[in-house]
């Protein structure tokens, strides 16, 4: 048997379930050995958007224990890889929209992240896995998939090379936009209610601010609405420079719009951005790889029996992000 943590009324809790095998099947069974926690993963648990008996998780760092594969993957190579394909021939795909495919959407490790075994599909295989790069930690490559999202974000904003952008909201997304705008070559500054949330993104060269302390003749080229605060909203439109964009990168509570009459008398652009593309996983990696974003000290770690208060403490705002090891 293995052990899976699930959904189970208002808490995760972990069952042990028979193991997953490959079966015949094409793809890889991998043992976890850690997956982050994302905020999606505690949308869906807060606000009941998948049943009970759901395994979360997609942030995986994995050893392949089982394998029958065309790629040149074999049994013992650590991997990364994204959970979702893009069909590459559907509307969405054409125009740029991958997140919105509907193959991108049903296709899925299984049962998912936080399991101590994984069936990875040989599609995955082919598109978006990766051997981990010698040179990180097991922690440090699962932002593989976050950082992608970020840079995927940043390339549908096409900024001028000149361009200066402002991160609302520095929680660890936000850690990473901001640096991964910066190795972009942008001129970035980060704003968050929390003055060590600040001190943070200081401490990686990256200008930061309480939201009250910034100057109000501020004007930014692009915000980034990393932060999931109703609030910000009008954070952002105050400091967007008229013809500027927003890029959305996160839900609110309220489900508030920015404001029609705005949008118009300033000319303004505003776009949002879920998932990565392909390419989007290539250069995240490269990043990570170059040590141009570092997210060494980002995470707090979990044993996989403990998953329940890593999901507690992210929801209390006691950490900034979770990473929960595999089941030893």
């Amino acid at each position: 048997d293995m052990k899976v943590a699930k959904i189970s009324r208002n808490e995760i809790v972990i069952e042990e379930t028979p193991n997953i095998l490959l079966d015949g099947r094409d793809g890889a069974i991998v043992k976890l050995l850690g997956c982050g926690l994302c905020g999606s993963d505690i949308v869906k648990f807060r606000q009941k958007l998948v049943p009970d008996g759901t395994v979360l998780g997609h942030e995986i760092v994995a050893e392949i224990v089982e394998i029958n594969s065309k790629t040149e993957f074999q049994v013992g190579d650590i991997i990364v890889t994204s959970h979702h394909i893009p069909c590459k021939k559907c509307i969405y795909c054409k125009r740029g929209n991958v997140s919105m495919c509907e193959h991108f959407k049903n296709t899925n490790i299984q049962p998912g992240g936080f399991s101590e075994f994984i069936y990875v599909s040989e599609e995955h295989l082919k598109n978006v896995a990766f051997r981990k790069p010698t040179n990180l930690a097991d922690i440090e490559a699962s932002f593989y998939e976050p950082l992608a999202c970020c840079i995927r974000a940043i390339r549908r904003c096409q900024l001028p090379t000149d361009a200066n952008a402002l991160v609302i909201g520095i929680g660890s997304i936000g850690i990473l936009m901001a640096q991964a705008l910066n190795a972009y070559g942008f001129k970035v500054c980060g704003c968050d209610l929390a003055k060590s949330r600040v001190n943070m993104l200081k401490n990686f060269d990256i200008d930061a601010f309480i939201v009250n302390d910034l100057p109000n003749d501020y004007q930014f080229d692009c915000v980034f609405m990393t932060s999931g605060a109703d609030s910000a909203i009008d954070t952002a439109l105050k400091y967007v420079r008229k013809g500027g964009k927003i890029l959305v990168f996160s839900s609110t509570p309220q489900n508030l719009g920015y404001a029609n009459n705005d949008i118009y008398y300033k000319e303004l652009t505003v776009l949002g951005s879920y998932s990565p593309d392909l390419d989007d996983l290539k250069t995240s990696l490269e990043l990570l790889a170059s040590k141009k974003v570092l997210v060494k000290d980002l995470s707090t770690v979990y044993e996989f029996n403990k998953i329940n208060d890593a999901f507690q403490d992210t929801i209390n705002n006691k950490i900034m992000k979770a990473y929960i090891k595999g089941v030893v």
